[in-house]
């Protein structure tokens, strides 16, 4: 264990070195890419476990709630499961480390630190609504796919769970990534103006 920690250790002090080479190099491709993917694998290595508990729990709290509340299903939020009742008889779905949503805000967060558009009030911001956002994209994915099973049996799940769900959490997602990079990026492009104005004044 001890070994671990200290190559952990090592390994990150390396990495903020060859991010000072690449800062002071004005390298800021290798800066937002190697700043990145380092930010979310020390993170992913660190807070894996922590991170998975709180999230299953939030996630399948929040969607037992709204499906309790509209007689669909139920959640055992100890066990992280959801309870569904149809008319195939019931079945549970278990929300683990995949359903969390851990690697997708972990990668988000990682990205946005490193992207240079934006200072580092606007990243902290940023970050928190990005969290908020993902989390309720995942609980939207889950209550569909329930609210599907409970309606249209176990039959369903293949396609609830492999199809319709993840579209549904992609489609949300490019949603969240359009706006926060793509539409970010857009809007801050400097344009060289364009004018009649000469060295005369005319």
């Amino acid at each position: 264990m001890i070994s671990k920690i200290i190559i952990f250790i090592v390994l990150f002090i390396a990495w903020l070195y060859v991010l000072t080479i690449f800062k002071r190099k004005k390298l800021e491709f290798f800066y937002f890419l190697i700043g990145s993917i380092g930010t979310f694998l020390f993170s992913f290595i660190a807070l894996r476990n922590l991170l998975t508990k709180i999230l299953t729990t939030l996630t399948c709290f929040i969607t037992g709630m709204i499906g309790n509340a509209m007689g669909l299903f139920k959640a055992y939020t100890s066990h992280s499961i959801l309870f569904i009742e149809n008319t195939e008889g019931p079945i549970s779905l278990y929300v683990d480390f995949e359903c969390g949503g851990v690697i997708e805000i972990l990668v988000f967060i990682s990205l946005v630190w490193f992207f240079a558009v934006y200072k580092v009030k606007e990243k902290l911001l940023i970050s928190l609504a990005g969290i908020v956002w993902i989390i309720a994209s995942n609980i939207i994915r889950l209550f569909s796919i329930c609210l599907i099973i409970n309606k249209f049996g176990n039959e369903s799940y293949y396609v609830a769970h492999t199809i319709i769900g993840r579209l549904i959490f992609y489609t949300l997602s490019i949603i969240l990534y359009f706006y926060v990079f793509t539409r970010a990026q857009i809007r801050k492009q400097r344009v060289g103006e364009f004018g009649y104005d000469n060295e005369d004044g005319k």
